[in-house]
């Protein structure tokens, strides 16, 4: 296919829908529960609501939404550092906007903005750059976040600036790593899933090798995907073909831009500039080991840890928002208590609700008139699904699998 539109023809995806339905139901059978498949991605999450592809999949299948949402996972003790650095004389702080408004313990950047700090929403790490350079005589930070997706574009950055010579600007760096959460969610014994649907930015950059211990160790099929609502139905697809042959393998749907070794370019400046922490701290995961970059020592000049002496604590979340269960898949948005009520995108409580990629602002967004649609619908569902007997099963261990 070459234009986006074949992506979504609706013929392509009634037969694809088809093959889905009759083969989640055999394993349906087998198995005496629904077929539960993650889709790590924020913005896989956004595209199943944005295009109804969770209403058009039969019963016998359960989205899961995982953790792919940088700006969602960041803990609120990091948000305070950030607020932090933010609030610090003759600095001048940097982000994405969809950062601004997620709450830290006492306040969001955005009121931290208001209250006199010289806070910019940029576009680009390299707006960050340019204002070093317009303002020398400023310390000019910028907060780096997000997965392997974004962390070239921040390293490049660095290298550009080392470069120039240009010694006012350092990161906060907060870039996290995908293949670690995912082990984290396989070690929950409360979350059983049997499969996943993989991150297709994330592998633009890392490609697809990374995803083989989800396979290998932990039995489990992962199949990298595109979009578009036809990359996402032949994802779910390819899983599902999996199960039902007793295979456990990394497939790659998104082959017109992800390749098995991903970016060459993007993974040597990656690993120039940044080493991996021994463990970094995720909402509603805890601290996962070996799960995020910091800058290496050769670049501490450019790391604001060091320029700046953080507070460095950890914030538990308010007590009523649910976003730490929600980015585990242990609990579904309109089963948070304050969804769509206390928490909106207007007034938000977690971090769920704010960023671009929360599955909390997909479900709002696309749930019609708000919570008490989203809840009705979903609890039909989940009434005709546990009308259904359950057991625990690894489909990827069943006896006929020869793995």
């Amino acid at each position: 296919m070459r234009y986006v539109d074949e992506y979504r023809d609706p013929q392509k995806a009634k037969a694809l829908l088809s093959e889905i339905e009759a083969i989640a139901h055999r394993q349906f059978q087998l198995k005496g529960a629904p077929i539960k498949i993650m889709e790590v991605c924020g913005g896989h999450t956004h595209s199943i609501f944005k295009y109804g592809l969770e209403e058009l999949l039969p019963n016998s299948i359960e989205l899961v939404h995982g953790p792919g949402c940088p700006v969602c996972i960041m803990p609120k003790g990091r948000l305070d550092d950030a607020i932090f650095i933010a609030t610090q004389p003759d600095v001048i702080f940097t982000t994405f906007g969809d950062v601004m408004r997620v709450p830290g313990s006492q306040q969001s950047l955005l009121e931290a903005k208001a209250a006199g700090a010289d806070i910019r929403m940029v576009y680009s790490p390299l707006d960050s750059l340019q204002i070093a350079k317009n303002h020398p005589e400023q310390q000019v930070v910028f907060f780096a976040i997000g997965f392997e997706t974004t962390a070239p574009s921040t390293a490049l950055t660095v290298l550009q600036a080392e470069a120039e010579g240009i010694e006012n600007f350092s990161l906060f760096c907060n870039h996290v790593l995908v293949v670690p959460a995912l082990e984290a969610l396989l070690s929950n014994p409360d979350l059983e899933l049997d499969g996943f649907v993989g991150p297709g930015h994330v592998s633009t950059v890392i490609g697809t090798t990374p995803y083989q211990v989800i396979a290998s160790r932990f039995h489990k099929p992962l199949v990298v995907a595109g979009f578009e609502p036809l990359d996402i139905l032949q994802s779910i697809w390819m899983v599902l073909k999996q199960l039902e042959e007793g295979r456990c393998e990394v497939e790659n749907q998104y082959t017109r831009l992800v390749q098995p070794a991903g970016n060459l370019v993007a993974l040597h400046a990656i690993n120039r500039v940044y080493e991996v922490r021994p463990e970094f701290e995720w909402r509603g995961l805890g601290d996962i080991p070996q799960s995020g970059f910091q800058m290496r020592p050769e670049y501490a000049k450019f790391d604001a840890e060091q320029k700046f002496a953080l507070p460095g604590r950890q914030v538990a979340d308010h007590k009523a928002c649910q976003c730490g269960e929600i980015l585990k898949g242990v609990l579904k948005p309109w089963q948070c208590k304050v969804f769509g009520t206390a928490c909106t995108p207007d007034h938000p409580i977690g971090a769920c609700m704010v960023s671009s990629e929360g599955a909390c602002a997909a479900y709002y967004k696309y749930g019609g008139v708000g919570k008490e649609a989203i809840a009705k619908r979903h609890y039909a569902k989940a009434t005709r699904i546990s009308s259904s007997a359950s057991f625990k099963s690894d489909l990827c261990s069943h006896p006929t699998n020869p793995a």
